[in-house]
């Protein structure tokens, strides 16, 4: 197992994707399970902070250390089987996603949740619940989570498969692969009702697997995830639409939404039912035009929409959506649509775009990123959505805005131009957070809250449930190693 203790060498696990920025004595890269047991084991022993890294591409300094070492999932990145039978998947952690699609295409199998980053590793999606725009049909990764290994953070073994054990209303009994047995107390806090990445998963009478997901690495270390796939679409009708009026694209979102869960409903599959909505306003719109020179110069909004077909209703999804269009004034003769693999790939372009754009401009600038991951209620979406618009135009800031609008989420990413620029837009993004929170929504409903969101993530649940959570973190990390500064401060533990 190779140890790394040069500055020079470990420079880039000292910082993630939103350019928050961390330190360590040394990054160690296990290369099987037996290895990470060994150093999670000596590190409980002497009581040195342990953090685990995957991909780099998180948001919420989640994987950056504060201190203590590393451990680099990058080695354990095997693809230990893929069943096309019983369709389904076990990989190791380290498995970038993109080599995953790959390889689970060739078999005609789909992996529904999908996350934008396409470089990022399976084991952090795990750890962040981590999600994608297929998500407004087929939800985050909580939904194809079959199993997993874990070392917990005293360098025992857990294997948990989904529907084994089952905690009896908030008590959750578990046993080691040493037989050791664990009663973990589940808090009984109420999380909202809506996407959501923020703090534990807890519920009366819940699956022990879902404990893990989206704990962000404090719980334990996943070195291996089996996943549930899902066949192919046969085909797959996917357009981006152009709105003259904002309140228009909105409109035909939020109908677009409303029909498509009518129809799961009703299970009457004939008429629209929406595999992604995506939207991006106007000044998102003008940040791509210099990449993008075809994109209207008088369009508010666009809308990129997708659905699932297949050659005997090709036509009637095709018209239903042209109909819906006409019906909310989107242009149809911008409107771009993928007939070939190829033009889906571009619009698949477009839409990640922004988001490395984003990334771009925050690390030439060596800004700390800020941009909101703010989900809530159907009904409160466009309230917050035209209060943060207000907040952010009235404090005189450049941002853009775009996201996952049929999961009623929402990106708002301020692009400041100086430090100034960057303390007024750090007061705007706290309080758009907090209007999420008003409205019974989320700060975080897909990155997670790292070290960067804990305050917002005090502020969502309260000192009582916050202290909930710190409690069940001791039960399974007494010594309190494993990814110190995520989720909590620890003047509160």
């Amino acid at each position: 197992m190779i140890e790394k203790t040069n500055q020079d060498e470990i420079k880039k696990y000292l910082s993630d994707a939103s350019n928050f920025q961390g330190n360590c004595n040394s990054v160690y890269f296990p290369e099987n399970i037996d290895d990470v047991s060994s150093i999670i084991k000596e590190a409980n022993k002497k009581k040195i902070p342990v953090t685990i890294a995957g991909g780099g591409t998180g948001l919420t300094g989640a994987s950056v250390p504060q201190g203590g070492v590393v451990i680099s999932m990058e080695k354990m990145n095997n693809i230990i089987e893929i069943n096309p039978i019983e369709k389904y998947a076990t990989v190791q952690p380290g498995l970038i996603l993109s080599d995953f699609l790959e390889k689970i295409n060739e078999k005609k199998l789909f992996y529904p949740p999908d996350p934008t980053e396409k470089k990022c590793f399976l084991g952090g999606n795990v750890a962040t619940n981590a999600s994608g725009e297929k998500t407004f049909k087929y939800g985050a990764t909580r939904e194809y989570i079959m199993g997993l290994e874990i070392v917990l953070p005293t360098g025992e073994l857990l294997n948990l498969k989904r529907n084994n054990e089952i905690a009896d209303n908030y008590l959750l009994n578990l046993r080691t692969d040493n037989n050791k047995e664990l009663s973990i107390i589940i808090p009984d806090y109420i999380s909202p009702a809506t996407k959501n990445a923020s703090g534990y998963y807890c519920k009366s009478n819940m699956d022990a697997v879902d404990l893990f997901i989206g704990s962000e690495g404090t719980l334990g270390v996943i070195t291996k995830i089996k996943l549930k796939l899902l066949p192919v679409p046969e085909k797959i009708i996917s357009c981006i639409v152009f709105f003259n009026k904002e309140k228009d694209a909105l409109e035909f979102v939020r109908q677009a939404r409303n029909i498509s869960f009518d129809t799961r409903l009703r299970k009457d599959f004939r008429t629209i039912d929406a595999l992604a909505l995506e939207y991006f306003d106007e000044r998102a719109l003008k940040f791509l035009s210099n990449d993008y020179q075809q994109i209207p110069g008088d369009a508010e909004a666009a809308v990129w929409f997708e659905q699932e077909v297949n050659k005997s209703n090709e036509d009637s999804f095709f018209d239903a959506w042209l109909d819906l269009i006409r019906k909310f004034n989107g242009d149809e003769e911008s409107a771009w649509f993928a007939v070939t693999d190829a033009d889906k790939i571009k619009l698949h372009e477009f839409r990640h775009a922004i988001s490395w754009k984003i990334n771009e401009f925050i690390s030439k600038n060596n800004f700390r990123k800020l941009g909101t991951d703010v989900a809530v209620p159907d009904i409160r979406f466009e309230e917050l959505y035209y209060y943060s618009k207000n907040e952010a135009t009235n404090a005189n800031l450049n941002f853009v805005i775009y996201g996952h609008f049929g999961n009623s989420h929402m990106h708002l990413n301020i692009l400041p131009d100086n430090n100034l620029e960057f303390e007024r837009g750090k007061l705007v993004y706290r309080d758009i957070c907090l209007k999420a929170i008003e409205l019974k929504g989320t700060v975080s409903a897909e990155h997670g809250i790292g070290k960067i969101k804990r305050e917002l993530l005090f502020a969502m649940y309260g000192e009582e449930n916050i202290k909930k959570m710190m409690q069940l973190k001791k039960q399974l990390d007494p010594n309190l190693i494993l990814n110190k500064g995520n989720l909590f401060y620890e003047s509160l533990i």
